[in-house]
């Protein structure tokens, strides 16, 4: 059987024909049309079925920024998509005469990497996307777990630190205010303003900052390792609430911080693995990083028809 699998992004819709076991048989992209995405992927539907020389296609699934209601197929609101109350499957399902499921992108992405990435060996796992903001999904027996009308799985809005830094939902203290890699560039500039002998001051500026700065430097540079201790300190109070909560078998991290890879996660685990309720003897937690990149979305989505 074959696939569609679409992640709907604010300029660019990208979709791939995907078979059950994870193939990747087409793939193509195409510009966003702002208010009525269902035309966009019924265009791009039709482009994909004729790459694949028309194959039979099972069903569309659909990942899709904002909050999304996946029993009813609608988009309830997405500000970058100019979406309210948004009936995305009934339309989509009107345009090809498919079946749709839809959800959340970091829901998406997150089954993705259950189905065909680094979860894939696994039943129960977490996604944590470590990026401009936190966010990802939740995998519970080989199923999403999307809460009440698809409004739960929120991991970057829970709460580490009571009264902290204010997050960009309203709250203060949020895990995506410390752990998100804006938050760990307003750290690296905090320090490099705090220690104007620092080789991070001397060699970057404000404007050349980004989330792989602190990391660079840390191996030279005692304010850079204070950075990245201080991050690596935030990330593993939220993994470990994420792991005590839920218990999967592993955390799957994505997002650009991710790419530090054993840099990151070396320490990481040792915080991790220290702080975790009952220890690792009984039910240990595997920390990975993140395998299918900007294209767990897609796979993700498809993967909805696949969910055991």
């Amino acid at each position: 059987m074959f696939y569609i699998g679409i992640d709907v992004g604010g300029t660019t819709v990208k979709g791939a024909v995907i078979d059950e076991s994870g193939g990747m048989i087409a793939e193509d992209s195409v510009p966003t049309v702002m208010g009525d995405v269902a035309q966009s992927i019924a265009t791009l539907t039709r482009g994909l079925i004729a790459k694949c020389g028309g194959a039979q296609i099972a069903g569309i699934g659909i990942g899709c920024a904002g909050m999304i209601d996946s029993r009813e197929g609608k988009v309830v609101f997405a500000g970058n998509l100019d979406l309210k109350d948004y009936p995305l499957s009934e339309r989509v399902t009107r345009e090809t005469g498919l079946p749709v499921k839809i959800t959340n992108d970091a829901n998406a992405a997150a089954l993705g990497e259950a189905k065909f990435g680094a979860g894939k060996h696994f039943k129960d796992s977490i996604l944590v996307t470590l990026g401009t903001g936190v966010g990802g999904g939740i995998v519970i027996d080989g199923k999403l777990y999307e809460g009440f009308k698809s409004a739960g799985a929120e991991i970057g809005h829970m709460v580490i630190e009571r009264g902290g830094d204010l997050c960009t939902c309203g709250r203060r203290g949020c895990f995506e205010a410390y752990s998100s890699a804006t938050a760990l560039i307003r750290r690296t500039k905090w320090a490099m303003e705090e220690d104007a002998g620092s080789k991070m001051w001397t060699s970057c500026t404000s404007d050349t900052v980004s989330g792989k700065t602190a990391f660079g430097f840390m191996d030279s540079d005692y304010s850079a390792k204070q950075v990245v201790d201080w991050y690596i300190d935030r990330l593993a109070c939220g993994l470990v609430n994420l792991a005590n909560i839920f218990r999967p078998q592993v955390i799957m991290l994505g997002g650009g911080v991710s790419n530090e890879g054993e840099r990151l996660l070396v320490p990481l685990r040792q915080k991790f693995e220290k702080q975790l309720f009952g220890g690792t003897g009984h039910a240990p937690v595997a920390l990975k990083i993140a395998s299918l990149g900007n294209r767990a979305g897609v796979y993700g989505a498809a993967a909805l028809f696949l969910e055991d």
